[in-house]
Order: structure tokens, then sequence, then C-alpha cells
């Protein structure tokens, strides 16, 4: 399904203003959702999430492709119509090792995503590396020539029946969200593009892999969006025009990452300007964060107080006990922590989601209001949208269906964007 992509090129290049959605997550309840439509989808991992030692989730890549084809299974979703993306693929989580090991971990990684049936590649060795002058920027030379060391293990690896396409790039905000409004977002110039265009198509050229440039389709660009704990920074097309110009003068269309809670007419000008590929995750698991606070709500005004799942406090003392995938992330007192815990738009919450004990309280939450319809009365104070979609017969009246319409309710904002 990697040809999507580069029908995606071609109609953007036509003047099609034609995009996909990238949907970064891991998250069952997501994936869930967006495999109720009958569209391809682009579903990616990233290098510190799924790799051949297991990432953060404990998944290989071959883990990862079994994962989600084995949701696609229970949705009823073609697999045929699943793209499988590679995110940063890289010395990013090795950055602490010489240039050497480094490399070899980032080889042997891509290979393994190659092996595993991804087929949409984004190849990113812009970060420095043990042995490198920490004094001075990382030569772009080096960052070319690194990428194309990268795109030799995959095209050595690769079926040649079904061919990656590859990104390259790296011009993205700052992972988990900026800590501050505006704290160095600058769009990226197009001098800067020019640049990672020109040196890597010479490293590619000077490592024999001509034919894999012309499956070079996107470059990652910063189009000056970004969200923090409680701040997004809106899409500005006027800040944008000189890349929408070059773009319409190359055989490249801009990847954006960060694209998270920009209004539906945000992402429509942003795929309008060749942002054509728009990374997501946050806002869905945030959205599933607000179905499952929404239930909980109600599972407290109908069920009585010595079986609430207690959810929400549940998820609070978990988070508080093992702080690690947040605390880096929320300033201010202890008031201001406890808020982002719940509601930051970075949405650190969604690494508890696995946790045994909120697995079990969440399972309990589902159970408790599981057995017959709930109040309109309490879906409307508490899930006002998604009882709209009720009373017109488009979403079923239960828990899961409140949750998968939640989800979607994002999802819809880039179909809507990527026509």
């Amino acid at each position: 399904m990697s040809h999507l992509i580069n029908e995606i090129v071609i109609a953007q290049k036509r003047g099609d203003a034609i995009g996909i959605a990238s949907i970064c997550s891991a998250h069952p309840w997501v994936l869930r959702a967006t495999m109720q439509g009958e569209r391809p989808i682009l579903v990616e991992s990233t290098c510190n999430q799924v790799n051949q030692f297991g990432g953060y989730t404990g998944m290989t890549p071959a883990d990862f492709v079994r994962f989600i084809h084995n949701l696609a299974h229970e949705c009823n979703f073609p697999k045929d119509r699943l793209i499988l993306g590679g995110d940063h693929l890289g010395p990013g989580i090795w950055q602490n090792e010489p240039a050497s090991t480094a490399m070899q971990k980032s080889t042997e990684m891509v290979q393994a995503y190659i092996k595993a049936g991804y087929t949409k590649i984004h190849l990113d060795a812009s970060m420095k590396l043990r042995d490198d002058d920490p004094s001075h920027p990382l030569d772009l030379g080096v960052v070319a020539y690194r990428t194309a060391i990268l795109a030799k293990a995959a095209e050595l690896t690769m079926d040649p029946q079904a061919p990656p396409c590859y990104v390259i790039g790296s011009e993205v905000p700052k992972p988990g969200g900026a800590l501050e409004p505006e704290a160095g977002i600058q769009v990226t110039s197009v001098r800067n593009v020019q640049q990672m265009l020109e040196t890597t198509q010479e490293a590619f050229h000077r490592t024999g892999l001509d034919k894999a440039w012309e499956r070079v389709l996107a470059l990652v660009v910063q189009p000056g969006v970004e969200f923090g704990n409680d701040f997004v920074l809106d899409y500005k097309p006027e800040l944008t025009r000189d890349l929408a110009g070059y773009s319409e003068s190359t055989a490249i269309i801009f990847e954006a990452h960060s694209t998270d809670y920009q209004t539906r007419n945000n992402l429509r000008r942003m795929v309008c300007d060749h942002f054509a590929i728009l990374k997501v995750g946050p806002a869905l698991t945030f959205a599933f964060r607000e179905a499952i606070f929404a239930l909980a709500r109600i599972e407290n005004e109908l069920i009585p107080a010595e079986n609430h799942s207690n959810l929400i406090e549940v998820i609070e003392e978990v988070m508080v006990q093992h702080p690690q995938h947040w605390q880096k992330y929320y300033r201010g007192d202890e008031g201001d922590k406890r808020l982002a815990r719940k509601f930051s738009f970075s949405d650190r919450i969604r690494y508890y989601w696995k946790n045994p004990q909120v697995q079990i309280a969440l399972e309990q939450l589902l159970q408790n209001l599981g057995h017959k319809p709930l109040p309109v009365s309490l879906i409307r104070q508490y899930a006002p949208c998604q009882l709209k979609r009720i009373l017109k017969g488009e979403s079923d009246n239960s828990p899961g269906a409140i949750i998968l319409d939640k989800i979607n309710s994002v999802l819809e904002d880039y179909t809507f964007a990527c026509a």
C-alpha cells in the first residue's frame, strides 16, 4: 500500500489537495476507531516505541505488525488497506553511544522494520552521537551520509515487489509538546529545505542509491504548529507561503508532525499547502481520555459507591507512584501538576492505560455501565456531542460506542482535511 503515498504525491503535483493522516498511536481503542471506516489508513510506530529490543511498548516491529493485523481481523478491516510506517528510524535512542555502535543498531532496526512489512520509512539521523563534536552543530553532510547508510540497509532487505517509500528530514516539534507557547518554534526556511534535499540526494548517489532516491517522496518540515500542556499554536498559512510555493517546483510533498488539536479548517489549509502527511497522536488518546472520564462521572451517578471503579483516582495514584512519563513535562506547583496529569494536551496519561491497576479499573467501569443503555440525561450532561449522534441513530447507546465516537470526532477532522 505504499503506492498510495505516491498517488498522493502525484495528485498534489497535478493540483489536487489530497493528503493522508498518519495515526501515531499503539492504543487499541484508537486503532479500533481508525479501522471503523473503509478508507485506507496509515499507522506509524516510532523507534523508541517499537524496535528490535522491544521499545517502551515491549514490541518488536514484527510484534507490532501482528498486533495491528489482529486488531484489523477483530474489526473486519482488510489488511490490504493498511499502510505501516516507521517514524524517526535512526540512532536517536542510542545518542549516548559512539557512531559505530549506534549506527549498527540503527541499521538493524531499519531492517527489522522492513522485514516485518513496513513500507513507509522515515529516516532520521539528525542527532549527535557520543563521538560527535559537542561544540559544533552536526554537519549536514554527516546527517545525509548516515541517512543514506540507513536507506542502504533498507534496500538490501526489502521485497523488490513491495519497495518502501522514504521520508527524510527532522525539523519537528519537541516530542511530547512544547513547554512554553512559541518556544523555539520557527517555520522551516526554503533554504534549509534545498540544502537538505541536495545534500541527501548527493549522499544517496555516492552510496549507489539513485533508484532509492526516486522513492524519497516527502520531507519533514516545521510548519509552525505546536501544542503544549494548555495551549495550541494554530497554523498560519501566511508564514508557510514560500515553503508551499517551493514544493510546487519539486517532486516531494511535506510531512507535518504535531498537528494535534488544529481545527479542521487549519488542517485542510495545510493539505492545500502541500503538508499532505499529517501526523496525529496525543489528540486521539486525549479524546479517549475525555470519553473515559465522562463515563466515570456517569458511573458515579448510577452505581453504588462501594462498586465504583474509582478509575480517575486509580490513574492519579499510579501516575504519582510512577512519574517517569510525565515529570519532565509538567511544571508548576502541585496543583498545576495534578491538573496537567489529568487534562494536559500533551496527554502523558496515555502511557499509563496499560498499567495493570488501571486496566482492572477500566474493565470494571465498562462492566458497571455495560448492562443496559445509559440514561439520556446523563449522556447529555457528560457527552453531549455523542448524544446527538445517538439520537440520530448514528451511534449506539453503550460505553464502547461512546468511546469510539469520541475518538472518531477527531478522525473526522482529518478525513475532511485530507479530502
